[in-house]
């Protein structure tokens, strides 16, 4: 799959995965039921399902980078990717040349070019490619995946891509993938903030907020964020899809990055706000659809509750 084999068989590849977490186990599971070798790092029991498709466990985040030509990094934030890579027993001290590092995990455009220029002096390619798609697209390999970095290696990868997504998109050279993820979740809070918004207003009027929801989703309002995340904040469904607090971590990327460039993103800013208020009524781990709980909060008025007499 790297420059070093460019003629290899997809099947014989060898893939490293370094975070088997949540999104990175299903990802793993679905890179070996495509036929790959595969070499994961083990910080903990692996998961079962790894175990018995054959995932070969590694002591060292270097050793994976020894035994595979594209290893694929998916951890929680900025600096663990730095310490995953440029670390003690790093992926770095295990590179040769030719070989790609791949990382999907969402952290900063600005940090991930420097990332890649480091990766790239050691003679290999690096892609960041952050998804979308929840737990559950991981699972069923729906993901959707912003890849930045070089025209070849994106195509050297993309059939291991395409064994975990569906919409795969090379939107231009490194740190683009990351600006576009970035980009994503500011859409989804500021959409999740507007539909709060508009059913609390509803649900507060005296109208019934389900039937308002089924109206609005035959018009231009309608949206994949009104369908879904609308419905919980109806049923108060506030059990993770996705936490608040990685919702927080996605938009102070948006927000220091913003900041780095002197671009204002006021909207941005205020539904930050709104989540760091679910974070302190102890939010952190509740679906990031709870944003609503803020607005309520400030009303003093739950969707869907019986109107003051």
């Amino acid at each position: 799959m790297s420059a070093a084999h460019p003629q290899r068989s997809k099947d014989m590849s060898k893939v490293g995965f370094i975070g088997l977490g949540i999104m990175g186990a299903p990802m793993a599971a679905n890179l070996l039921k495509g036929g790959h070798e595969l070499f994961v790092l083990q910080r903990k029991p692996l998961p079962p399902e790894l175990v018995e498709l054959g995932a070969v466990a590694c002591a060292s985040s270097a050793e994976v980078a020894q035994q595979a030509d594209v290893i694929i990094l998916m951890v929680p934030d900025t600096p663990q990717v730095a310490e995953v890579l440029f670390g003690e027993g790093g992926v770095a001290q295990g590179l040769s040349a030719g070989k790609t590092v791949v990382d999907m995990s969402s952290i900063s455009p600005i940090e991930t070019k420097k990332f890649a220029a480091r990766i790239n002096e050691l003679g290999c390619e690096y892609l960041d490619a952050p998804v979308s798609g929840g737990e559950v697209g991981a699972k069923a390999a729906t993901l959707t995946i912003m890849v930045g970095g070089s025209e070849a290696a994106f195509n050297a990868v993309k059939p291991l891509f395409e064994l975990m997504g569906k919409n795969i998109t090379l939107v231009g050279g490194n740190g683009d993938g990351q600006t576009t993820k970035v980009a994503n979740q500011i859409i989804v809070a500021l959409n999740i903030e507007a539909v709060g918004e508009a059913l609390l207003f509803a649900s507060r009027m005296g109208a019934d907020p389900g039937k308002v929801r089924q109206a609005l989703m035959g018009g231009f309002a309608a949206s994949r964020i009104l369908e879904v995340h609308g419905e919980r904040m109806i049923k108060r469904t506030f059990d993770p899809g996705f936490r608040i607090e990685l919702h927080q971590k996605d938009l102070n990327l948006a927000l220091s990055s913003a900041r780095a460039i002197g671009v204002s993103l006021p909207n941005t800013a205020t539904a930050q706000e709104l989540f760091n208020t679910c974070s302190a009524h102890g939010g952190k781990a509740w679906d990031h659809s709870a944003l609503v709980r803020a607005l309520e909060i400030m009303a003093n008025y739950q969707i869907g509750a019986k109107l003051p007499e």
